[in-house]
């Protein structure tokens, strides 16, 4: 009777897919190319891949953060899109980054990517802080036809070493130089 009861056990067992491999959850998470940026090189390529992979946690993370580095977070816009959008009236900090990157984000289709690509790149070193400045062409896949999807300007970041030795940028400053909106203009669209 007990052998029994162990046949009928194994079959019941082997009849429910019980030892059967699933599928794989889709992840909670967006898509991340992040690096812990120990240079400053990686630090611009971890905002490039943020842009990509329109990921909001690694876009903050390329903006120092206080308590590592002593250092706060300032945009400064380029001169047209301050005086055209009212945001840019207070100091634009990292909160603002969010509520702006937040916005981009629910404005691009799914499966889509915000394009980076930077040229002309210089840096030289001042005290604890890298001066970065470079041409770039930011391209947005909207399909809303009123907002451009193509920006271009120079920008200046300056870069600290926080103390877990990760670069982050603490001041940006964009500068308009092109017939294109420039990259403030497209935050102050959409913050």
């Amino acid at each position: 009777m007990r052998c029994f009861a162990i046949i009928f056990f194994l079959l019941f067992m082997g009849g429910c897919d019980l030892f059967q491999t699933r599928d794989a959850q889709a992840p909670d998470q967006p898509r991340s190319n992040n690096q812990i940026a120990v240079t400053p090189d990686l630090l611009i390529q971890n905002l490039i891949n943020s842009l990509k992979d329109v990921n909001l946690q690694d876009y903050l993370a390329c903006f120092s953060d206080t308590s590592f580095s002593g250092k706060s977070y300032l945009f400064y816009p380029s001169s047209g899109a301050a005086s055209l959008y009212p945001s840019f009236s207070s100091p634009w900090d990292k909160k603002n980054e969010s509520a702006y990157f937040t916005n981009l984000i629910s404005r691009i289709p799914s499966g889509l990517q915000v394009t980076l690509v930077i040229s002309n790149s210089n840096s030289s070193q001042q005290g604890d802080s890298i001066i970065y400045s470079a041409s770039y062409t930011l391209n947005v896949p909207f399909t809303d036809s009123s907002i451009p999807s193509l920006y271009a300007g120079d920008l200046k970041f300056s870069m600290v070493r926080d103390s877990r030795l990760v670069w982050s940028i603490y001041l940006w400053q964009d500068i308009k130089s092109t017939q294109f909106p420039s990259w403030s203009e497209l935050k102050g669209r959409l913050y």
